[in-house]
C-alpha cells in the first residue's frame, strides 16, 4: 500500500500506511483504549484480531508523525447485507488529542479507502453518533458519505444510537458544495424534519451534552422518527452544517439508498 505523507500546517508532517508489525498492532490496540477512554476489558482491541482482520478484508491502518510515533489509528473489516450487497466497514478512527484537527483523520480515512479498493471493496460504511454535530459534517460534508440508515440501541445497549453512512469508493473524494441556505431553524426545532424546496432539513444542537439525560433521549426519539421517515421517502442524508452556536442541520435529498 502506499504510504501516504502529509504536511501539516505546524510544520511537522505525518504519514499513514498498513500496520505490518505485531508491536505496531499492540501499540494501535493501547491508543485506541487511550483516545476513547477505555478501561473496561468488554471494549479492547488485540493484536491478533487486528492483524486477522488485515489478511482477510480488513484494514488497519496507523498515521505515524516524522518521529516514528503512532498518532491515529483505524480499522476496519468486509461486511455483507443480507442481500448479498458487500462493503467494507469502518469500525474506527482514533486519533491522538494533541494531534486532532491537523487532518489525521481524514488522512486515515482515505488511506482505509485505498486499502478497501484493493480488495475489490467499492462502498464504505461506518456509523457515528447523529447528535455529534461535529462528526457529521466531517462524515457528510468533507468526505461525500451519505447518511442512509438510522439503528436504534446499535450496539444493544441504551444511548448507542447511530447513524448509518455510506461511501461511494469509486468516486473522487472531495467536499461536497456548500448547500443552499437552511431554513431559520433553532432550539425548537431541534429533532423535527422540515420540508424545504431545496430538501428536508433537520436541526439537532451543537453541544448536546448540556441536554439533560430525559432531554437527550427525547431528542434521540424524535431524531428516530425524522430520519426514518426521511430515508423511508427515498431521501439520503447529504450535508451538514452549523447555523449558529447552538444549532446545526442536516440537509436530505432524494438519492440512492444502500449500496
Amino acid at each position: 500500500m502506499p504510504h501516504f505523507s502529509v504536511a501539516a500546517d505546524a510544520g511537522i508532517g505525518y504519514g499513514c500506511r498498513e500496520l505490518t508489525q505485531y508491536t505496531e498492532f499492540r501499540e494501535a490496540a493501547a491508543l485506541y483504549a487511550r483516545v476513547f477512554a477505555y478501561t473496561e476489558s468488554e471494549y479492547a482491541l488485540n493484536a491478533n484480531l487486528l492483524t486477522a482482520l488485515a489478511r482477510n478484508g480488513g484494514s488497519a491502518i496507523g498515521a505515524f508523525a516524522d518521529d516514528g510515533a503512532l498518532i491515529g489509528f483505524a480499522y476496519g473489516f468486509a461486511g455483507c447485507d443480507t442481500d448479498g450487497t458487500l462493503f467494507h466497514y469502518s469500525q474506527a478512527a482514533a486519533v491522538e488529542a494533541a494531534q486532532q484537527g491537523r487532518g489525521v483523520g481524514q488522512a486515515l480515512k482515505l488511506a482505509q479507502r485505498a486499502v478497501a479498493l484493493r480488495w475489490g471493496q467499492r462502498t464504505m460504511r461506518w456509523t457515528f453518533d447523529p447528535l455529534l454535530s461535529r462528526n457529521a459534517h466531517f462524515n457528510l460534508s468533507s468526505l461525500g458519505a451519505v447518511g442512509i440508515a438510522f439503528e436504534r440501541d446499535y450496539y444493544a445497549r441504551p444511548d448507542t444510537d447511530r447513524l448509518v453512512v455510506s461511501w461511494d469508493l469509486t468516486a473522487t473524494p472531495s467536499p461536497r458544495a456548500t448547500p443552499p441556505s437552511a431554513p431559520a431553524l433553532g432550539p425548537d426545532d431541534w429533532g423535527r424534519a422540515v420540508a424545504a424546496p431545496d430538501g428536508t432539513w433537520i436541526a439537532i444542537p451543537v453541544q448536546p451534552g448540556r441536554l439533560s439525560p430525559a432531554e437527550r433521549e427525547a431528542l434521540r426519539r424524535d431524531l428516530e422518527r425524522s430520519m426514518t421517515g426521511v430515508f423511508h421517502r427515498g431521501e439520503v442524508l447529504v450535508a451538514a452544517t452549523r447555523l449558529d452556536d447552538q444549532t446545526a442541520v442536516y440537509r436530505a435529498t432524494p438519492g440512492e439508498g444502500p449500496a
